[in-house]
């Protein structure tokens, strides 16, 4: 049993990364809804705002936006919506100039600084865009979990230049943040009747939306099917809770996208359905090899209503349209689960941590729900007696899937570690890192989450292994090594 990790050989970078409390976004904010005994406040705010006559308004607007456009992107855009919002509140006689419109905006508009609490658990993948690269190099993107105000968890990203050797050098991180614009979501039949599987739904009702779906169906088709249900199977009494569930499902499932112009390190995944509300918590990106032979990227992440969670994937091709899905099947119920970056003889893997302490893995079935298929590392060491889980995606290497882990020890202390699973049968360890690769030193053990380094997800480039991790929760460090360095301190496992 090793009850301590061996860090010699992996080399910590200077560059560290730390909350900026600079970066903000705008969010609706209805007065009196963030109260605990909610008192909606809105009417008498507009109320207040029509007995201003117009060079009041105008000499307000000014003043706002004098003081905050440089701080956001389409600034007048975002307060014409949130006026869209609330609108139904002012009386259907008034007609407002379009500067009284956008000033309503404005009172229902907020700032929030997204990781004004924290900056933590990146995951690296290859950057769509590599242009302008030197020989050696590779543009990368980084996702971040911001924390705010509330312990309200969102998806940023940034980038970085690795090589050529040890370099490592991040790239711009200024500029105003935005917000991806909702958009229609396309829908996918089997993931609908894996939420009806697992919820024990099964009406007529469910039946004939089942049937009448097409494979792929956008919010329009949708409505269309449900508006045309037949008599017979509205009056039944299941039908309404079962319809009810079937929109619940069908609404967790949807499509974000951002404007070519909005540069990456600006675009914000924020929570955007009500499973989600209270945050998005550690998205693990890994770049796929679809079986048509296309590149995309995948990332898991847990969904956080403040009281349950539950797992969700998003699928981009571009990192500018990101279209979330619900992750369904026995598997899928815990935090952490890590996607393979291809498929393994046919099928679609997964690491997960089903039972909260124990690293497994999972394969999809043929109706989209994720399976456990065995365990791959129980905790045994001193290091990760409490539990072990994954630090991001499995890095296909010639010796093997390289697993990048975590281990709990004692005083909640994480550390990674590093094991090598078979290319052919991933539910077979073929080495292990008995003694960690990296734990908290004295300067990175202090935080918000003292005790604490994390990561989502490295990557391999140009024989040299790159990690990316967060310290205590508070800010985002870089580490790496020669990968056949680490490989040769891997041992091999006995079956």
């Amino acid at each position: 049993m090793t009850a301590t990790v061996n860090t010699t050989d992996i080399t910590r970078h200077d560059i560290t990364m730390a909350p900026d409390g600079r970066r903000v976004v705008i969010k609706l904010f209805v007065p009196g809804e963030d109260a605990h005994a909610v008192h909606n406040r809105a009417s008498m705010l507009i109320e207040r705002i029509l007995r201003l006559d117009e060079s009041e308004i105008n000499a307000l607007l000014d003043d706002v936006l004098t003081r905050f456009a440089g701080r956001h992107y389409d600034i007048l855009g975002v307060f014409q919506h949130h006026y869209e919002v609330v609108q139904h509140r002012v009386p259907a006689e008034i007609e407002l100039s379009p500067a009284a419109r956008t000033l309503i905006g404005a009172y229902f508009s907020h700032e929030f600084s997204v990781e004004a609490a924290a900056l933590c658990n990146p995951s690296m993948v290859p950057h769509p865009d590599q242009s302008e690269m030197l020989p050696g190099e590779l543009r990368v993107a980084l996702s971040l979990r911001q924390i705010g105000e509330g312990h309200i968890s969102s998806i940023g990203f940034c980038s970085a230049i690795l090589g050529p050797g040890p370099a490592l050098r991040m790239e711009d991180r200024d500029g105003p943040l935005t917000i991806g614009h909702r958009v229609g979501a396309k829908h996918m039949r089997h993931q609908l009747q894996a939420a009806l599987a697992e919820e024990e739904i099964d009406t007529e009702a469910s039946a004939y939306v089942l049937n009448a779906l097409p494979e792929r169906y956008d919010d329009h088709e949708f409505e269309e099917i449900l508006g045309h249900l037949p008599a017979e199977l509205l009056a039944r009494p299941n039908t309404p809770t079962a319809l009810e569930s079937i929109r619940r499902i069908v609404g967790a499932d949807y499509a974000v996208t951002f404007p070519a112009t909005v540069p990456l390190h600006q675009r914000v995944l924020w929570p955007s359905t009500p499973t989600e509300s209270r945050g998005m918590e550690d998205a693990r990106f890994v770049q796929v090899l679809d079986p048509d032979g296309r590149m995309a990227y995948q990332a898991t992440y847990t969904a956080y209503d403040g009281f349950n969670i539950a797992g969700r994937v998003i699928f981009t091709r571009d990192l500018r349209h990101f279209e979330v899905t619900t992750l369904h099947g026995p598997a899928a119920r815990n935090k952490g689960m890590a996607l393979f970056p291809r498929y393994i003889n046919g099928r679609k893997y997964a690491l997960c941590r089903s039972d909260g302490e124990t690293l497994g893995l999972s394969a999809r079935d043929d109706k989209h729900r994720w399976q456990h298929v065995g365990p791959v590392l129980v905790p045994h060491r001193g290091w990760d007696l409490i539990q072990v889980g994954n630090c991001g995606s499995p890095i296909e290497t010639p010796a093997g899937w390289l697993v990048l882990t975590h281990g709990v020890g004692p005083m909640r202390r994480y550390a990674i570690g590093a094991m090598l699973l078979d290319l052919d049968d991933p539910s077979k360890v073929i080495a292990d890192l008995p003694d960690g690769l990296i734990d908290p030193d004295e300067i990175e053990r202090e935080g918000y989450v003292p005790n604490v380094l994390y990561s989502c997800g490295g990557i391999v480039h140009d024989g040299r292994f790159w990690l990316p991790y967060a310290s205590s929760d508070v800010r985002i460090s870089f580490a790496s090594m020669p990968l056949d360095q680490l490989l040769n301190r891997m041992r091999p496992v006995s079956d």
